[in-house]
């Protein structure tokens, strides 16, 4: 993997969970590379094929869209920040097959504040900090 999918699953993981414990972060790093599993399995999946195009997929990870407060922020954090080198080491163990999976799984997840309509009637399989997590949504 280039070093650019690895600034970007990690601004993923910074934008989505940099207020979360490291396991919250890796859960994040998580969620990405079981959607890039489930794509491998189908050759080809709507939110993409690769760690970037699923990080970056519109309206799927909200720290990428353009109107979230998160989108200036992620673009410009950069190696000064600790946190940012820690969501960086995650990213790069990710991608290096280093994490284990702390979420069964999961393909989606979202805070415990909200309730998306996609997460009616579906069983989370984990809760890590302040993020659930489902496995059932695209199958």
């Amino acid at each position: 993997m280039t070093d650019l999918t690895t600034d970007i699953l990690a601004k993923t993981i910074y934008g989505e969970a940099r207020g979360e414990t490291i396991s919250g972060q890796e859960a994040v790093a998580n969620v990405v590379l079981n959607r890039l599993k489930f794509s491998q399995k189908r050759k080809r999946y709507w939110w993409g094929n690769t760690i970037a195009e699923i990080c970056q997929k519109s309206r799927q990870f909200s720290c990428w869209n353009t109107d979230d407060p998160n989108y200036q922020i992620i673009l410009r954090v950069n190696d000064d920040n600790p946190i940012y080198l820690v969501c960086k080491r995650i990213a790069q163990r990710a991608i290096a097959g280093l994490l284990k999976d702390n979420t069964h799984q999961a393909t989606h997840y979202h805070t415990k504040y909200v309730r998306p309509a996609w997460s009616i009637g579906k069983i989370p399989c984990a809760e890590i900090g302040t993020h659930i997590f489902y496995n059932d949504v695209e199958k």
